[in-house]
This record gives C-alpha cells, sequence and structure tokens, in this order.
C-alpha cells in the first residue's frame, strides 16, 4: 500500500474538518475530524523527522487552525482555510516528507 505522505494528512484535516462542521452545521464533528488528522500527521512526524519537529509541526497546525478564523474575516472562510492548510502542508513536506 503506498503510504500518504503527512503534508496531505495535515491539509485534509484542516479543510476537511472545516467543510464537515460547514456542511453538517455541527462544528464539534469538524472539530474531530480536525484532531484525527491532526493526531494521525503527528504520528508521522515523529517517525519520520523526531518528536521535536513533530512538536513544532504539530504547533504549526494548532496555530494555523486558530489563524484561519481572523484571517477569513479579512478573505473569506475558504481561502482562509485553503491557504492555512497550503502552509501547513508545505511546512510539513520540508520536514518531514520530502525525506522519503
Amino acid at each position: 500500500m503506498a503510504r500518504v505522505p503527512s503534508a496531505v494528512v495535515a491539509a485534509t484535516g484542516l479543510v476537511g474538518g472545516y467543510g464537515v462542521a460547514r456542511w453538517t452545521g455541527k462544528r464539534q464533528l469538524g472539530g474531530a475530524v480536525l484532531a484525527a488528522a491532526g493526531a494521525a500527521a503527528a504520528q508521522q512526524w515523529r517517525r519520520r523527522a523526531g518528536g521535536k519537529a513533530a512538536g513544532a509541526l504539530t504547533a504549526g497546525y494548532v496555530a494555523a487552525f486558530a489563524g484561519s478564523h481572523p484571517l477569513a474575516k479579512k478573505v473569506g472562510a475558504w481561502p482562509s482555510v485553503l491557504g492555512v492548510a497550503g502552509v501547513v502542508a508545505l511546512a510539513s513536506w520540508a520536514v518531514a516528507d520530502r525525506r522519503g
């Protein structure tokens, strides 16, 4: 089975969490998607890049989630979510996935 890059897992968690919350009207369900993907990505980050890198990437994931809210007031919800997901994916690829 092909491995799914942690960048894809993390970005999917941010986009999917928002999408689920928006389309179901249940923020808690979106939060569950966000948390599950974040936990899966964190495990991959730890295995591929070590504990310090995993901690930093996890902090970035949480900061991206939090930062998407005020950013959404300026650029709109979907552009904000897609933008922060792209930043998290790029960081994840650079730190953990690029290695192979």
